[in-house]
């Protein structure tokens, strides 16, 4: 069933600055732990490769991202509601809470290993998520792709850094 949701302006405006709030709180959590705000003696202590970039590098992306995804999963739930996008939207919020799994694992418990095998399942959770959002709007779709991208480098830079040390 395709039908849509209709929805007022201020609704829609409220929605859309909900789903780029719950995923900036998701981002205030790791930024906590994370160098770039919480600077780390045992991070800067790290064996890194050279192709690591600069701390000051993951603040602008990861703001981009999360506003792209908090666009894309809005797109879902306006054009269609949380109902009729269910499974969708409950894979959004489980791989939303498995980002901020990630960054307490790496930064808060110093734990790569298992950083580096939970983005496995981080990866997998967008994919199937953004997956989902392309059979119901591929604008949606496309909006995750630069998520997908990074958190592929990000799996690629943590088991390196894991490797390394």
């Amino acid at each position: 069933m395709n039908s849509q949701v209709s929805r007022t302006t201020t609704s829609s405006i409220v929605g859309l600055i909900l789903w780029i709030g719950l995923c900036f709180l998701v981002a205030w959590t790791g930024a906590r732990v994370s160098p770039g705000i919480a600077p780390s003696e045992w991070y800067n202590a790290l064996n890194k490769p050279g192709w690591n970039p600069p701390n000051w590098v993951f603040g602008p992306v990861w703001t981009l991202l999360y506003t792209l995804m908090g666009i894309a999963a809005w797109r879902i739930w306006n054009k269609f509601g949380f109902r009729e996008a269910r499974p969708a939207l409950v894979l959004f919020l489980l791989q939303l809470g498995l980002n901020g799994l990630w960054s307490q694992l790496f930064f808060r418990l110093q734990s790569p290993g298992w950083a580096f095998i939970e983005i496995f399942f981080l990866l997998a959770a967008i994919i199937i998520t953004s997956y989902l959002f392309s059979k119901k709007d591929k604008w949606a779709f496309g909006l995750m792709v630069p998520y997908i991208l990074w958190v592929s480098f990000a799996a690629c830079l943590n088991g390196t850094i894991w490797w390394i040390n």
